[in-house]
């Protein structure tokens, strides 16, 4: 079974001025969702997501760019930078850990008639 993950930054808290720049970046909101090529049995893939927000740094803003040339590549990229490989690793793991409590439940709730 193969997971893909897609981030999701695109919506970002500004400052409205800073140091001289206009709409700077401070934090980004972001969604990471994770789905299964295994599907269920309508034939529609396993998904899952997590979300927060995370701080920027803004201390240098010697590689600024503008907001309105932002892409979600860009925010992603400060996403993923801030977190660290190993905390993004985290995310996906336990992403992929929802999936398997989905294809393979170990608990299920259930109502008396």
């Amino acid at each position: 079974m193969a997971i893909s993950y897609e981030w999701n930054c695109k919506t970002c808290d500004i400052h409205p001025e800073y140091e001289d720049e206009d709409d700077v970046v401070y934090a980004v909101h972001w969604r990471l969702k994770a789905t299964s090529s295994e599907t269920n049995g309508e034939g529609v893939p396993y998904t899952t997501e997590m979300y927060g927000t995370i701080g920027l740094t803004i201390g240098d803003l010697s590689g600024f760019i503008s907001f309105a040339n932002l892409t979600n590549e860009d925010t992603t990229g400060w996403v993923e930078d801030t977190m660290g490989e190993d905390q993004v690793q985290e995310l996906k793991d336990n992403l992929d850990s929802n999936i398997a409590g989905q294809i393979a439940p170990i608990s299920e709730t259930k109502t008396i008639a």
